[in-house]
């Protein structure tokens, strides 16, 4: 099964650091998410004595969807914008939790933006009130704003944003505005902090059906249609794989310098069409067609980061490439070669 095999190769990649979470307790906002069940479901395996609280806004829906996980982590009701802070000592907190939802973005963008600040930092708040040792934050690429044709990598000590007066730069100024409580926090409590600035993702886990093309690509093939793009396929975005995520999270987390913000995605660059024809190639789907409708999306350019600084600095590096994420993404969905 591909999930567990690519979860037996987490562990081993993480095997070293594991220890370093003997006995700790752990509150997780937006564990029950994409990014964060795939922490989970390594965290289970993981081989150390730790509490884990999670929040969810719907307890029961997570333990229908992962009642292994459930059973496994306690998990408590509430919203990030205004939960009840559990009581207890949590020597880290991972924050999570975020709507990546292109339609909330568009449709209710103050929502968005209030969702991301007001969230960061009630967390920010319990990890001072318990006296965590460490917060990591998953932050975004989109905190960079549209990226310049020019730069084929961008990397984090360039000072780009996104359009201040563009209601559509909601989520990427939600970011950016949580990143700075982040740095307040760390020079006005003394909390450790470090941040994720995550790019394009894919893997077992993510959905299909929703705003991310590359998992559109993937379920169009595997019916058998043929894969339309809607815009003009010139978008340049890269995809890392959800397995090599969770390693890379997991080492930032527990090995991480204090402050450190990394960019964390793949730098292998392709175009949306490129995109399509790949995955029409590999999971044989009839054909591409090429729509060339205007993208109401924020960023119909470059979007591909450097990862130079985490790869260098915690000796971490991508294991699986484009070609067989696309594969194991259709396996995982019940493709069938």
């Amino acid at each position: 099964m591909i999930l567990e095999a690519d979860l037996a190769a987490v562990d081993t990649a993480l095997a070293p650091l594991w220890p370093r979470l003997e006995g700790a307790h752990l509150f997780i906002t937006g564990g029950t998410g994409f990014i964060g069940r795939w922490m989970l479901e390594a965290l289970a395996r993981a081989p150390v004595d730790v509490n884990v609280t999670l929040l969810s806004r719907n307890p029961a829906e997570f333990a229908a969807r992962a009642p292994h996980l459930a059973a496994r982590f306690h998990c408590i009701s509430g919203d990030v914008l205004d939960f009840a802070p559990p009581t207890g000592a949590f020597t880290h907190i991972i924050h999570a939790a975020t709507d990546a939802s292109a339609a909330l973005n568009a449709q209710d963008p103050r929502r968005m933006f209030d969702t991301i600040v007001q969230g960061t930092r009630n967390a920010l708040d319990l990890a001072v009130a318990c006296g965590a040792q460490r917060v990591l934050f998953l932050s975004s690429g989109a905190v960079y704003g549209a990226q310049p044709g020019d730069i084929a990598h961008v990397s984090e000590t360039w000072h780009g944003a996104p359009d201040p007066l563009d209601p559509r730069s909601a989520y990427g100024e939600g970011k950016r505005a949580a990143e700075m409580l982040c740095a307040i926090y760390g020079k006005q409590f003394g909390l450790d902090v470090v941040g994720a600035r995550i790019f394009a993702l894919l893997g077992p886990l993510l959905s299909l059906d929703i705003h991310f093309a590359a998992g559109n690509f993937v379920r169009d093939a595997m019916a058998g249609r043929t894969i339309r793009v809607e815009g003009s396929g010139e978008a340049v975005r890269s995809y890392l794989y959800a397995a090599d995520l969770t390693v890379w999270l997991w080492t930032l987390l527990l090995a991480g310098k204090p402050g450190m913000v990394c960019n964390v995605g793949s730098e292998e660059a392709v175009s949306i069409a490129a995109l399509a024809q790949r995955t029409a190639a590999i999971l044989g789907s009839p054909g591409v067609e090429i729509l060339g409708r205007p993208d109401p999306g924020w960023n119909p350019g470059r979007y591909v980061p450097s990862t130079e600084r985490i790869r260098e600095q915690l000796g971490v590096a991508p294991t699986i490439g484009l070609d067989e994420a696309i594969r194991r993404t259709a396996l995982w969905n019940g493709w069938k070669p």
